[in-house]
């Protein structure tokens, strides 16, 4: 079987073209090696495209571009389709370029898989839990809810909890694939509208799509000169800096943090296994973890002690909470994750420790929001 991984040369893609082709199967890589991701010289200092094995095929090119597209589909069976623009924050002001690269990107593969001879078999979509906004909580008044976007004249005061009507106190709950879509950010705009056209255009075409909504993915590997996304290696930068960190909000935020390796195991279930298809799954760890937590525990395995300053700031599109109800994809594909918080942060620093050290550009990202009024 012959697997196209678009964005295989990142950080999920390169160590699932590793695991597959273990696993028999034949590989080709689109990937742009786009800068921010991969630094100015990808083929000599990019860790994950210098991870690829050389076993896969490797093309150097884009989604966006057809002739790109049209050489990476020939003689394909199955799409993995990871490649996008991925970060919150960016999404906000580099509307554009997140909606080439994710909208457009996607639906001119699909064109292309339409309107081309091909034997592509199935799809399989990187979507993310950016889509479902603040996720789903439980009301003593009104039972299951979903609560709006949090105003910016709340959090200007200090008040960062989520709201619903008058309901005193909202719990949160693992949120189901089932539940409302209303992403609060263009990044997660773009994810839904990614897998919606993944569904919708495969059912009509006879093949088979899939699409996964990770959480926080982290591991060994992430970019850790990126300043837009990946919340454990901008704060790893900073501490091996020696610089501070700036904590959101009051600290008290959280996420699910899947490691890289549940990841891409569950993406190779969804590749192998008939019962994924036409469906959408989360892919996470199932547990909560607040950016305090992340950022002491952080200190503590660098053995670097620097000030955590929890600031009150905030950013346009940032969620309070979220964390996948993973009932489904243990139902469908016997996925289990195998990897905690504890022992994922500590194999994630300890690679950490083995690289070079990196100038941190994360006070220059902020900057680009306080000037576009996104960070208050």
């Amino acid at each position: 079987m012959k697997i196209l991984i678009t964005g295989g040369a990142g950080f999920i893609g390169s160590k699932l073209a590793e695991v597959l082709i273990n696993r028999g199967y034949d590989i080709t890589v689109l990937d742009n090696l786009l800068p921010q991701v991969h630094g100015d010289d990808p083929r000599n200092t990019s860790c994950t495209f210098k991870s690829l094995s050389g076993r896969e095929k490797f093309i150097h090119g884009s989604v966006t571009n057809k002739a790109d597209l049209q050489k990476a589909l020939q003689h394909q069976d199955i799409v993995v389709h990871l490649a996008a623009e991925t970060g919150t924050g960016q999404s906000m002001y580099a509307v554009e370029r997140y909606t080439t690269v994710n909208i457009s990107g996607t639906a001119l593969l699909l064109d292309s898989i339409v309107n081309t001879k091909n034997k592509i078999k199935k799809v399989v979509v990187a979507s993310s839990r950016a889509i479902y906004g603040e996720g789903k909580y439980f009301s003593k008044e009104y039972g299951i809810v979903y609560p709006g976007h949090r105003t910016k004249e709340n959090m200007l005061k200090g008040d960062f909890e989520v709201k619903y009507k008058d309901s005193i106190a909202l719990a949160c709950l693992p949120t189901d694939e089932d539940s409302k879509i209303h992403p609060s950010s263009v990044y997660g705009i773009t994810k839904q509208n990614q897998e919606q056209m993944v569904l919708t255009v495969c059912k009509s075409i006879g093949i088979a799509g899939t699409a996964l909504r990770y959480q926080n993915v982290y591991g060994p590997g992430q970019s850790l000169s990126n300043p837009y996304t990946g919340i454990l290696s901008i704060f790893s930068t900073l501490i091996r800096n020696h610089q501070p960190i700036n904590i959101f909000e009051d600290g008290k935020e959280s996420r699910d943090f899947v490691f890289v390796d549940d990841a891409v195991s569950a993406t190779v279930k969804a590749i192998e296994d008939d019962k994924a298809n036409g469906e959408v799954l989360n892919v996470g760890s199932g547990m909560l973890t607040d950016v305090l937590s992340v950022a002491t525990q952080l200190c503590r395995c660098y053995d670097i002690q620097v000030p955590l300053e929890i600031s009150g700031e905030f950013r346009t599109g940032d969620i309070r909470h979220n964390y996948a109800s993973l009932e489904k994809i243990a139902s469908l594909l016997n996925f289990k994750p195998a990897f905690n918080f504890e022992k994922g942060i500590a194999l994630f620093t300890d690679w950490v420790k083995q690289q070079p050290i990196v100038e941190s550009k994360y006070a220059d990202s902020v900057s680009e929001l306080k000037q576009l009024k996104l960070y208050h």
